[in-house]
């Protein structure tokens, strides 16, 4: 029974709706002994960092997901009567490539499909859904809400079918005995899941840590929908337990372990691995023919006769020295990125800064344009820019980690780096 995973779980990263924080999710689920949990807030993945941290250091396997809003016609469309209420849809990273489509799904459904809540459309989800696992969600999933239409629902489940495979879409069933439809769409779920083969699993809807937060949570609805607590037309879910349950709990409700065993599978199959403390850039466009390396250094050529005029061999030194640096940093794509959106406002008419700090210090970064200030005259420091450290060369006097530059004297110890970054 401890094989059993949640995956369908709500942090107060959905806001004023999930109550729990995810360091108390997490140690639930290490109370509970379970091998890995999964994250599903509302469209959005603000939580997504932090969450996988937590679950590292707690010896549980993150599932990265979200619990998305599909728009019922193009993500365009913004009509309030027909495009107002968007359908649920439960999507998991198997790996890094369904990871970065969330990311994109995610970005898309607040830049282009926001209305109400941020949405994307089928089409948008079949062009990304290589490596995610989608689950039919809650009452408010597209599959649940017309359960009642048997010819219809099998029409919506192939759709579904159509974009993630057999073998990505899961038939989500939930239990709150309670509510006094939830059996009528579980039943009708189990009969859909015969007649098309596809798989059924359980999940609990997580919106709190443990049963005794249920009132809190209730006071967070109350805020959400500008309600009084005592009101009693207000939305309220008191009669359904959304803590995290025990897996003999999911049991008791479930009946059926098979369920229970689905998503344990559905949480071995996926097996995210995001590489953190690394900055990583995004690849530059260049022309054809030319490389990063190649184009920068054009660029720089082509600056420095600009803001120079006459260029003199101290001039051409500094240059070649610096990108010499950017080569060794491979930060020839990072220069290029920031001339390319700095040029883009000042053609903008967007107010840009003339450089500040130790960025100021670059020569490159002057001859781009990115800066206004010329090194050379003002005597700046390209190191103090780039922090680069030239050679490890012995201690400094300050503590037995910290090096001096290369030619620097013992004398000059408070210029001593308490670090090595870069050994060129």
């Amino acid at each position: 029974m401890s094989k059993f995973v949640h995956l369908h779980t709500h942090s107060h990263y959905s806001l004023l709706d999930g109550l729990g924080k995810i360091p108390d999710l997490v140690n639930r689920a290490k109370e509970l002994k379970m091998e890995a949990l999964a994250l599903t807030d509302h469209g959005v993945m603000y939580g997504a960092i932090e969450f996988y941290k937590e679950c590292l250091k707690a010896g549980i396997k993150p599932i990265i997901g979200t619990e998305m809003y599909i728009a019922p016609r193009r993500m365009q469309d913004k009509e309030t009567k027909t495009d107002g209420s968007p359908y649920h849809l439960v999507l998991l990273a198997k790996n890094e490539t369904g990871y970065k489509n969330l990311l994109k799904i995610v970005s898309a459904a607040h830049l282009e499909g926001f209305y109400y809540k941020p949405r994307v459309d089928k089409k948008y989800l079949a062009n990304h859904a290589e490596g995610l696992i989608a689950l039919s969600a809650c009452m408010g999933g597209e599959i649940p809400l017309n359960s009642s239409q048997k010819d219809k629902i099998v029409q919506i489940a192939n759709s579904y079918l159509k974009i993630f495979g057999k073998e990505n879409f899961f038939l989500e069933l939930q239990f709150h005995p309670e509510y006094p439809d939830q059996g009528k769409i579980n039943q009708a779920l189990i009969d859909l899941a015969k007649k098309t083969g596809i798989a059924l699993v359980a999940t609990n809807d997580i919106h709190y840590v443990k049963k005794e937060d249920k009132d809190a949570h209730e006071v967070l609805l109350a805020v959400q929908t500008g309600k009084n607590y005592d009101d009693n037309d207000r939305m309220t879910l008191k009669n359904f337990d959304l803590s995290m349950t025990s897996p003999e709990e999911m049991l008791k409700l479930a009946g059926n372990p098979e369920y229970l065993e689905n998503a344990a599978k559905i949480a071995g199959r996926c097996d995210l691995k995001i590489s953190l403390g690394q900055t990583i850039l995004p690849k530059f466009e260049v022309p054809k023919g030319e490389t990063a390396k190649t184009y920068l250094e054009k660029l720089c050529q082509e600056g420095m006769i600009k803001r120079y005029g006459k260029v003199t061999t101290q001039v051409k030194e500094r240059l070649n020295y610096e990108l010499s640096i950017i080569e060794k940093c491979k930060f020839e794509d990072y220069f290029l990125i920031v001339a390319d959106y700095v040029g883009f406002a000042k053609e903008s008419g967007i107010l840009v800064g003339p450089g500040r700090g130790s960025a100021a210090g670059s020569m490159v970064s002057y001859v781009l344009d990115i800066t206004d200030l010329d090194p050379i005259e003002y005597n700046l420091l390209f190191e103090r820019f780039l922090t680069v450290y030239f050679q490890k060369i012995r201690p400094g006097p300050c503590r037995p980690n910290h090096y001096l530059w290369r030619n620097e004297s013992a004398h000059g110890h408070p210029r001593c780096r308490p670090r090595v970054r870069y050994e060129l």
